[in-house]
């Protein structure tokens, strides 16, 4: 092996392994030692005869030994007349195989690559090459040249190489001289590059720091930033600030003439909004104005309702061997009345047993149903609870991913509507606004459509204040639980969500039968230890609660007492390494057999299957748990199981997942656990609110164990501070849509 080095050089000797969609490569590199040396990176289109300098670093597999990891690499077209034959030999241009090559440059020796890309035509000298056939071969040869020059473009300034195959999806051979004209295409759509990225590009390649084309994108990319932070429009003012900022620019009027270019095509949307100058991007200025227009009209629909609706809701109460409480009662009959309605309410208040209630009416009425929940641990939770199947909203919808834009699409929308004639939609406070319009565009006409979900839980993640307008607009047919039944009262889980949720700190007193405990441990690494301890032994031993069944909690990421630090020490205590246990470190984690995972970015073009294989379905959704059934070192594989959806990750993809011994409160959203254990020790107080501490309580099913510091539960509590998210709909609800 040579010497350790950053930069290794050589001739491409085989490829052992090319991932087509995304580049990932495993090949061996001849570097004019005694033994070719492993190389692994993306290096899209590469093959056997290239000479190829990458930059990177070595590693040790674990069975295959010495590898280099390359971070950036050169490759040089062949020049040599053995060299271009291992090249078209390898099967690299399409038409040309090892017969084929060897006639290439028996024919035409050095300048056989040359001809083949600039004179094709000179082919039919060649028996058995057709003129069309000899165009095909330029052709596909031409295509190839342009993924290489686009990938030596990226690299030369700096950009991930793995860019390649997603700009030459969406742009083909005229990729590199998009992005050469445009750099700032590269903060689009799936290829999210940062702002600052590309406009450190776009200064390489000469653009003025008020050239047009930048400020455009500087006002779009602060639309776009701001949609992570919930906000479906900016006002006019705050738009242009916040855009002069990101630009460096005090040039008012140069702002306000991009801005006035953007909106004269269309790319963003002005509209007057409850006396604000609203700038939207035009996508989420249609859904926006579209959910405000479907469930308007939706709201006003008064349908007939079943014959002797309350005698049949009597029935109902036989079946299930209950009395409903008069807002039960008034639930399910607005159910029967009304296309849309709105059922909220908090722990122990009744929502499952109304809502079991409104399923058997419908199925009563001869309607069919359909279970959705924007997750899939919610989706199989609202299953198990109705006795039917779940399904999350992307499978409801059957998402597909539109290789040409890079972008999300539904096979259910108006002109493919779903076939049911009731959606029943559950946790609907974590559905964001393109989501539910994506979703009423799916729902014929004449659909019901039932959206349940608790208000005091944290908004969604996506854009949009959805079930907070729904609820405030005064327009949409509302039943709202409030009576907490006495045998729900007995929980100590369900009493401190309410007391919580009315300013009060929980009660933290560790008494005989309770399923609330608190362990205090201001200090956040006796914290984390007592977490592990919890954990990996006494719980397991003293409650019979497997590890497997307790999810820990915390507010942050970062910092003593966050997920990456306890996820660490969880790691080590509930699966350490083991000789039967495969395992590959990828970034800062180790990814082990029986690892508890996470994913953390939507992959719409993932294929998973079930595990006996007879079904098939794409995408893997952000926030997604699931378990690693095995790390196989020889493929370059980990197997991970979401909860019957199997899928198999290439390295490349390892960015997707994170361990999930440990997850923030904002990603357990929309999941319930028999078991939550709460790291509540100090951190940034903008985490440290009411609305996270509330969802924190509300995961735990059976036992909630607070570790940490009772004087930040307090300040919990007390900080009811919600962030604002600049959202139209309520006021378009409530009547601005005239």
């Amino acid at each position: 092996m040579p010497e350790e080095s950053n930069i290794l050089t050589g001739t491409v000797d085989s490829v052992v392994y090319q991932n087509g969609e995304n580049g990932y490569t495993v090949l061996r590199l001849d570097t004019g030692e005694e033994e070719p040396v492993t190389v692994v990176g993306c290096i899209p289109g590469v093959a056997p005869g290239e000479t190829l300098t990458a930059r990177g670093s070595w590693t040790h597999h674990p069975s295959y030994g010495p590898q280099f990891k390359a971070e950036v690499a050169r490759r040089s077209i062949p020049v040599e007349v053995k060299a271009i034959f291992d090249y078209l030999a390898s099967g690299v241009v399409k038409g040309v195989g090892m017969s084929t090559a060897r006639k290439l440059v028996e024919e035409f020796g050095e300048d056989a690559l040359n001809v083949l890309e600039h004179h094709p035509e000179k082919l039919t000298a060649i028996k058995g090459i057709t003129q069309k056939r000899a165009q095909s071969m330029g052709e596909a040869f031409r295509l190839q040249m342009s993924m290489r020059r686009l990938l030596d473009f990226l690299t030369e300034h700096g950009l991930d190489p793995q860019l390649g195959m997603p700009l030459y999806r969406r742009f083909g051979d005229l990729a590199l001289e998009r992005i050469q004209a445009d750099p700032y295409l590269l903060t689009d759509g799936e290829l999210s590059v940062a702002f600052g990225q590309a406009d450190e590009l776009a200064m390489e390649l000469g653009f003025e720091g008020d050239h047009p084309r930048r400020v455009e994108a500087g006002v779009l990319f602060t639309l776009q930033h701001n949609l992570d932070n919930g906000h479906t429009f900016l006002p006019r003012g705050k738009l242009l600030q916040a855009a002069g900022t990101l630009l460096g620019l005090t040039d008012g009027d140069t702002l306000e003439e991009a801005l006035v270019k953007l909106t004269s095509r269309g790319a963003v949307v002005e509209d007057r909004v409850a006396g604000e100058e609203a700038c939207y991007l035009k996508e989420y200025y249609e859904a926006e104005t579209h959910v405000a227009q479907r469930v308007s009209a939706m709201s006003e629909s008064e349908l007939y309702p079943p014959e002797k609706l309350d005698a049949l809701i009597d029935k109902i109460e036989g079946h299930q061997g209950i009395t409903y409480a008069p807002l039960q009662r008034e639930a399910i009959s607005v159910a029967g009345r009304r296309q849309i309605i709105l059922l909220t309410g908090g722990p122990g208040t009744g929502k499952t047993t109304t809502l079991r209630g409104v399923l058997e009416l419908f199925e009563s009425m001869d309607l069919e149903v359909a279970l959705a929940a924007p997750t899939g641990r919610a989706a199989k939770r609202l299953g198990e609870l109705c006795s039917a199947e779940g399904y999350t909203i992307h499978r409801l919808l059957e998402t597909r991913f539109d290789e040409k834009n890079g972008q999300l699409i539904f096979a259910h929308n108006e002109d493919n509507p779903l076939k049911a004639d009731v959606v029943i939609v559950d946790e609907t406070s974590m559905v964001d606004i393109l989501l539910m319009s994506a979703l009423l565009s799916a729902l014929r006409e004449d659909c019901r459509l039932v959206l349940v979900g608790d208000p005091d839980q944290l908004p969604s993640v996506g854009a949009g204040n959805l079930l907070s307008d729904l609820l405030r607009c005064g327009r949409v047919p509302t039943v709202r639980l409030t009576e907490v039944f006495r045998q729900a009262a007995q929980s100590a889980i369900i009493r401190s969500a309410h007391q919580v949720n009315e300013g009060k700190p929980p009660e933290l007193k560790n008494g005989l039968g309770s399923d609330v405990f608190f362990l205090r441990r201001p200090d956040p690494a006796s914290a984390e230890e007592t977490i592990v301890e919890l954990v990996s032994k006494r719980l397991p031993e003293n409650m019979g609660i497997p590890a497997g069944q307790i999810q820990v909690l915390s507010p942050t990421r970062k910092y003593d007492g966050g997920t990456g630090s306890l996820n660490r020490m969880l790691q080590a205590a509930v699966n350490p390494p083991g000789e039967d246990k495969g395992e590959r470190k990828f970034g800062p984690f180790i990814f082990r057999q029986g690892d508890r995972v996470m994913q953390v970015k939507n992959n719409y073009d993932v294929m998973w299957k079930s595990p006996d294989g007879t079904q098939a379905g794409m995408g893997v959704f952000n926030g997604d748990i699931g378990r690693i059934l095995e790390v196989d070192n020889r493929r370059e594989l980990i197997t991970v199981d979401f909860e019957g959806r199997v899928v198999e990750y290439s390295p490349d993809m390892l960015g997707e997942l994170e361990p999930a011994y440990a997850v923030t409160v904002h990603k357990s959203q929309g999941s319930e656990y028999r078991a939550v254990v709460l790291c509540a020790v100090d951190t940034v107080p903008r985490l440290l609110t009411r609305g996270v501490l509330y969802t924190a309580i509300t995961r735990a099913r059976e036992l909630l164990v607070i570790v940490g510091d009772e004087t930040v539960i307090a300040r919990m509590t007390a900080n009811n501070r919600q962030t604002k998210r600049y959202s139209g709909l309520r006021w378009r609800l409530a009547g601005g849509l005239s």
